[in-house]
């Protein structure tokens, strides 16, 4: 039975997914509570190994078979790691879950075809688990093309992607915050440093945590 909390952060490329979730790391640990930071595509071995296929493989999957592949990942990961960890009482904070299948294949690759929306929420129903708090992190698309190119060249292929399926991605996480305003809530990164980004999303789910 799940006792702990599962905290996700979501949201297109280049918004601060991986740096929150550090701090947020970080800061809960601060506070003495027992934190598990993990990501997905990935977060097991198995489900790294399909990581490799989904983001740099070279032969691009059905959209079917994509969809099928992220949850045979996030099936494992949840069934080796994140469950065994809420079971413990940890906070599970992950980058990226099932909104980011919603979003990239339902909305981006699918163009919100009803019959791709339904299989991923049938999918979603059988992994049994969904977050408890979902916070969804925005920017404005040129800002987060200039924080990608101090990266460099664009390394998977999701960030090769064209302006239109990126647009396609951020109305579909819109659309999934809509539909679920209690457990989803967005935060802007554009006109806030990082610490303060931080600030705001620790200040939402102290609330939600024992006293340690």
């Amino acid at each position: 039975m799940q006792s702990g909390l599962f905290i996700t952060l979501e949201g297109g490329e280049g918004v601060g997914k991986s740096t929150q979730l550090r701090l947020l790391r970080d800061a809960l640990q601060s506070h003495g509570y027992r934190v598990l930071a993990t990501r997905e595509p990935g977060g097991s071995a198995g489900a790294e190994d399909l990581r490799q296929l989904l983001l740099f493989g070279k032969n691009p999957l059905s959209l079917r078979a994509e969809i099928l592949t992220h949850f045979a990942a996030r099936f494992d990961h949840v069934d080796t790691v994140i469950r065994p960890a809420l079971a413990e009482g940890q906070i599970v904070l992950c980058d990226r879950f099932t909104d980011s299948t919603m979003a990239y294949q339902g909305y981006g690759r699918a163009e919100g075809q009803p019959a791709v929306l339904d299989l991923i929420a049938a999918l979603q129903a059988q992994l049994g688990l969904m977050p408890d708090m979902t916070f969804l992190l925005q920017a404005p698309r040129e800002i987060t093309r200039q924080r990608l190119a101090v990266r460099g060249v664009p390394t998977d292929r999701y960030e090769k992607a064209d302006e239109a399926f990126h647009a396609r991605i951020a109305a579909g996480f819109m659309a999934i915050a809509d539909q679920q305003p209690e457990r989803v809530k967005c935060i802007t990164t554009a006109n806030h440093s990082q610490e303060a980004v931080s600030s705001l999303i620790m200040k939402e789910i102290l609330p939600r945590l024992p006293h340690v």
